[in-house]
């Protein structure tokens, strides 16, 4: 099974916000996932994130691949 760290977007139409998730690759963007790790809000001036690093290091040590906006996220919060 492929898991990936992405993103699963949320809020209303011209107001979003996403939550950094730990999902199977094969699953839908806003479907089934297995862990959430933390959110991201760029609406907000500046952008809020917000991740458990501790969660994060635990997924990225067994295998888990970060999609390259997630891995932008994580390097922007020090992990």
């Amino acid at each position: 099974m492929a898991v990936k760290i992405r993103l699963r977007r949320m809020g209303s139409a011209h107001a979003p916000f996403y939550r950094v998730i730990v999902a199977d690759s094969r699953s839908p963007r806003n479907g089934r996932f297995i862990e959430e790790l933390g959110y991201y809000d760029p609406t907000k001036e500046p952008s809020v994130v917000k991740i458990d690093t501790e969660a994060a290091k635990k997924w990225l040590a067994n295998g888990a691949q970060p999609t390259d906006t997630v891995q932008r996220l994580l390097k922007q919060a020090g992990i």
